[in-house]
């Protein structure tokens, strides 16, 4: 099958992409592996920022300068800046193609603070942002007529005899079948990888990080994988996200005591330190919206309620949410340019996949979202004309995948209790505080556990919907992607941001 641009991943960047490559005249394919209005994106609840100015002063200088102070140094100011001027047109965008943004009293698009930011710069659509964000795109995209297959799990790139990248192989999981996709240019929107932190996440089982280790076989760049930044309000039990949104609106963090010990609206590594530490000490950690009032919490915050009385068994509007500091975005990712192109000629990569500079050690709460609408359209844009001068070419000789060594493989050892051994070590040693000698147990265990990849092969040998199969897939890149992690943890000898050295490191 030919294309002008292939677009992996259907989330928020792989949709805006597909629109700005298809408005450019390209003929576009997005394939996903699982159904688009199903993606992380529709996660980030709180809000997209924007300095509007529309509740109170803000500026875009303040937005660069919350931005680059959150980064602690690690940003490309030439990339936050220019994300940062394209944010109101980026909102004026959505507004227009409906994304159903909260009001004020004069109609303008609400706006509420997030922690690290100086002025309610956050746009939002109740705590449902991401959500409805996410429905708008692809309503946009289908109005298009953007062509997208889901069920399509990426295996490897394809290059052509020069490295260009031509291609990709995918694993179709209805069929088993392994199939070839050709095209012009490729877009890799295939989100992050703190999944490997297992049920020590906000994510999704599917947040597996393909893309990233397909783009590194390909000999892509990496670039800051270290950088795992850490929600400070997970659920306690379940790890699922209480929206920044909560805070926003005026809730409390306090411990078992009733007591307030830290500022509410710190960037979010230093919140999620002051909670872990707090709980070192025996405390439990709960965050308090009791005092918005019933009516505030179903207006502002009705996901936040739902989401509490559900998995936690807590109404908000009566008691405290029990919480913890979880994994939940992972600024690191595969290193692109100012027109979102990787290493490699002909792939370009945008939304956390991606590494466009602009998050550096922290990301500020509000500019993920952002930064898949600013960066999702230069990828698609710049995709789409790189498509118009080149030709479509062949690929050269693949190199061999895991799938192709499934057959040999043993079924000696379980790799799922591996897998969720390896987030249990990655939550308590490659976490919120860490050690270079710990980071350096955690390297040999990865070390070992490659080792015995061959003795961890499938239960399930049926080819059509091999659910046992795509797991074990998946596993290995996260393998892949925990080694790049911890490599690059090892290597920065000093604390900045979501990188924190104990004393005793």
């Amino acid at each position: 099958m030919k294309r002008d641009v292939l677009i992996i991943g259907a989330g928020g960047a792989g949709l805006t992409a597909a629109i700005a490559a298809k408005e450019e005249g390209a003929d576009v394919l997005v394939l996903t592996k699982e159904y688009p209005t199903r993606s992380q994106t529709c996660m980030a609840q709180g809000g997209i920022n924007a300095a509007l100015g529309n509740v109170s002063e803000d500026s875009v200088e303040a937005h660069i300068a919350d931005t680059l102070k959150s980064a602690q140094g690690q940003a490309d100011e030439e990339a936050v800046r220019f994300m940062c001027m394209q944010a109101p047109t980026a909102i004026s965008w959505l507004d227009g193609i409906g994304t159903p943004f909260s009001r004020t009293a004069d109609a303008k698009v609400a706006q509420r603070r997030l922690g690290g930011a100086s002025a309610p710069r956050a746009c939002y659509a109740q705590d449902y942002t991401g959500l409805k964000i996410l429905h708008t795109l692809y309503d946009k995209a289908l109005s298009l007529g953007v062509e997208m297959q889901a069920e399509k799990y990426l295996l490897d790139l394809l290059k052509s005899e020069d490295g260009t990248v031509c291609g990709a192989k995918i694993l179709d999981i209805r069929t088993g079948e392994v199939e070839h996709y050709f095209a012009k240019s490729v877009v890799l929107a295939s989100g992050g990888y703190s999944r490997v932190y297992g049920k020590f996440s906000t994510n999704s089982k599917t947040s597996t990080g393909d893309g990233i280790a397909a783009a590194k076989r390909a000999g892509a760049k990496l670039l800051d994988m270290e950088f795992v930044q850490f929600h400070p309000t997970g659920l306690k039990n379940s790890s699922i996200l209480v929206s920044e949104a909560a805070r926003g609106e005026g809730g409390h963090v306090i411990n078992s005591k009733g007591e307030r010990f830290t500022d509410e609206l710190l960037p979010r590594d230093m919140l999620s330190r002051a909670i872990h530490a707090e709980m070192q000490k025996g405390e439990d950690v709960f965050i308090d919206i009791r005092h918005l009032g019933e009516e505030v919490i179903d207006e502002l915050l009705p996901q936040e309620r739902k989401l509490a009385k559900l998995y936690e068994n807590v109404d908000p509007v009566y008691e405290p949410i029990p919480i913890k500091p979880v994994a939940h975005y992972t600024m690191g990712g595969i290193e692109v340019d100012n027109k979102s192109q990787t290493s490699l000629k002909g792939l370009f990569a945008c939304g956390e996949c991606a590494n466009h500079k602009v998050h550096g050690a922290n990301r500020l709460g509000g500019n993920s979202l952002l930064e898949i609408v600013v960066f999702g359209k230069e990828a698609g844009k710049n995709a789409a004309l790189f498509a118009k001068e080149a030709d479509l070419l062949a690929p050269a000789t693949e190199q061999k995948h895991p799938l192709e060594e499934l057959e040999r493989y043993t079924n000696e050892i379980n790799f799922y209790e591996v897998r969720d051994e390896l987030a249990a070590l990655f939550y308590e040693k490659v976490g919120i505080v860490r050690h270079h000698s710990e980071l350096a147990e955690v390297q040999n265990r990865l070390r070992e556990i490659e080792s015995l990849l061959p003795k961890m092969g499938l239960s399930d040998t049926n080819k059509i919907y091999n659910t046992n199969k795509i797991e074990f897939l998946e596993f290995c890149n996260m393998l892949d992607v925990a080694k790049s992690v911890v490599e690059g943890a090892l290597a920065r000898k000093s604390s900045c941001g979501a990188h924190y050295l104990s004393e005793e490191a």
